[in-house]
């Protein structure tokens, strides 16, 4: 039997699909729970069916729960071992292609792009790839594609770079002041930041690598299968699929359109 609090949110989850297009329907209960309860403290009411009332009325409430809704926790470099296996095995392979696209989905405020984007450059391959960094957060976007992050981070960031067997000190793509971080401009100089939703929006683009990493998590199984079929429809003969360290392709109804390439790390090759 449904509480009054699942009642609400599935009614709050509803009215945003139908006001605003976005689909939150089908992602993990509890996480979805959690993030609404805080959001509707910190937006200053009560009850959820009251949130509903603020977003549904007021398009700048909506953008502000998107806050608190999409997941925005990254770093650059993250699981320096997943790039490792990413500049010793997948880059050898993107090298036999003359042009390379890579899509980046939930690319939130950007930390992996600008991974990527300083990899590909270190190994000779930035200048022929075109990097599509796409989210369904309007405001993480424009976090991304400013490049900007608070110097307290650099720390963490720069030594998950030499990690991941960074060739170069990290300083050497960013610009300090102010108590902020500024990555070169040129690093996104290929990059065509998006709005795209895994919920609801379709193929944009063939690619020869998908990176989509601690997306899934948050996504309930029929969710998850969507996002997959998405992401291999995007893939061509023999592409890359790179996802988060708690997340596999084991059981899933598209496991069978990929191998195993470096499986400890999570990437896969589609057949």
């Amino acid at each position: 039997m449904q509480t009054a609090e699942d009642l609400e949110i599935r009614l709050l989850l509803d009215a945003i699909f139908l006001r605003y297009h976005y689909d939150f329907r089908s992602y993990s209960p509890a996480s979805l729970k959690r993030r609404l309860n805080v959001a509707k403290l910190q937006m200053g009411t009560t009850t959820l069916s009251g949130l509903q009332d603020l977003v549904l009325r007021d398009p700048a409430r909506f953008a502000q729960l998107l806050q608190f809704v999409t997941v925005q926790v990254s770093d650059m470099f993250r699981d320096p071992s997943f790039f490792a296996a990413f500049r010793e095995k997948v880059v050898p392979e993107l090298f036999t292609y003359p042009s390379i696209r890579i899509w980046v989905a939930g690319c939130s405020s950007g930390e992996e792009l600008y991974s990527y984007a300083i990899l590909l450059r270190e190994e000779g391959l930035l200048e022929r790839t075109t990097l599509y960094a796409t989210d369904i957060n309007p405001e993480a976007l424009r976090k991304a594609e400013l490049g900007l992050y608070g110097i307290d981070r650099v720390q963490a960031f720069t030594e998950n770079h030499r990690l991941a067997g960074g060739k170069c000190s990290l300083s050497e793509y960013y610009t300090a002041a102010y108590g902020s971080a500024t990555f070169d401009r040129t690093l996104r100089k290929n990059v065509v930041f998006s709005d795209h939703s895994l919920a609801t929006d379709s193929v944009f683009a063939e690619v020869q690598l998908v990176s989509c990493r601690n997306v899934l998590i948050y996504f309930d199984r029929t969710l998850q299968e969507r996002a997959l079929g998405l992401m291999k429809d995007s893939l061509c003969r023999r592409g890359f699929l790179g996802l988060g360290s708690k997340e596999s392709l084991m059981f899933t109804e598209h496991a069978s359109a990929f191998r195993d390439f470096a499986a400890g790390e999570r990437w896969y090759q589609r057949c």
